[in-house]
């Protein structure tokens, strides 16, 4: 049994969002259990419209034959990946009223933690 990877993504960037993603997905595609808590600027990558798409990067990516955050966020979820926004994050960016992508959680570091267990954490 493959030990979890916990990816705390805490920067607001596309390329800490966009990497969190690819290793988020790769792990899973490999049959590990994945979970991304996204907190403070991160929170932006778990919105319902994420403001990560309309980045400038999103076009030079795909110029580049490279998959996007649209993709890798559909594949995520494809793939099972737990994903996890913190409730303190988000007040402390004044999203808390902000709509959610579709089967993302609300919830504290606690929550993270407990579901990586033993397992690997990253951060971005």
């Amino acid at each position: 049994m493959s030990l979890p990877l916990g990816i705390l993504l805490r920067s607001p960037g596309h390329e800490a969002g966009h990497y969190a993603l690819m290793l988020a997905t790769g792990a899973a595609a490999t049959g590990r259990p994945v979970v991304i808590f996204a907190t403070n600027g991160g929170c932006g990558l778990l919105l319902k419209r994420t403001p990560l798409l309309s980045d400038p990067r999103e076009e030079l990516l795909a110029r580049r034959g490279v998959v996007g955050i649209a993709p890798l966020l559909d594949a995520a979820v494809d793939l099972g990946v737990r994903r996890i926004v913190c409730e303190a994050g988000l007040r402390a960016e004044s999203l808390e009223e902000a709509p959610l992508a579709e089967g993302v959680e609300v919830a504290g570091v606690v929550t993270f933690l407990t579901a990586v267990g033993h397992g690997q954490l990253l951060s971005l």
